[in-house]
């Protein structure tokens, strides 16, 4: 299993580091990319990483690799460009800065569904406004809409990989071992 990490701005090495921990290849990928089992898009500034995507031509092969169903992880402003006014894979849509500018950040801990109390650390960190029928929301905070699930894709609004917390990152894993194992039985009966 080899995960890509989108590394155009914004927080791609405490991903790295993470799944590092955790005993996961990883590659970072600029430019294109080939023989990733998954893909995590980090927090950032979403304007920014956006230009980039389109500047260098990513935009549409990452798109069309979501919807091909390539499981993907997406932090902060990762869950911004997963939504319905960017990439348009996930049926939400986001709040962005919605704790506020950096000093409006801040930490907590609160339950996601299957995995329990989890840290949580915001930095100018958006919410999920609305969300269609199909996705799961796995937390909230003050009734916010934090995390969420939908097909191949998670999100949260948090940023999983500043704390030593490898829950959330092993629940993307298991996502992409599903993944993975779908396809092979699909190529089996090809």
């Amino acid at each position: 299993m080899k995960i890509a990490i989108l590394a155009l701005q914004g927080a791609f090495a405490e991903h790295e580091q993470m799944l590092r921990l955790l005993g996961v290849e990883t590659t970072l990928i600029r430019e294109h990319w080939e023989d990733v089992s998954g893909l995590i898009i980090p927090g950032g500034e979403s304007t920014a990483m956006m230009r980039i995507m389109k500047d260098e031509g990513l935009f549409e092969p990452l798109r069309q690799a979501i919807l091909d169903g390539l499981p993907v992880l997406g932090t902060c402003a990762g869950l911004i460009m997963l939504d319905r006014n960017h990439l348009n894979v996930m049926d939400i849509t986001a709040r962005r800065n919605a704790y506020g500018r950096q000093l409006g950040s801040f930490n907590t801990e609160a339950d996601f569904e299957g995995i329990g109390r989890v840290p949580m650390t915001f930095i100018r960190a958006p919410y999920i406004e609305k969300a269609g029928p199909e996705v799961e929301i796995l937390a909230r905070i003050d009734g916010k809409s934090v995390a969420a699930r939908q097909r191949n894709m998670l999100v949260t609004a948090f940023h999983p990989e500043l704390t030593n917390d490898t829950r959330i990152h092993k629940l993307f894993l298991s996502m992409v071992a599903r993944q993975n194992t779908c396809s092979e039985v699909a190529q089996l009966h090809v």
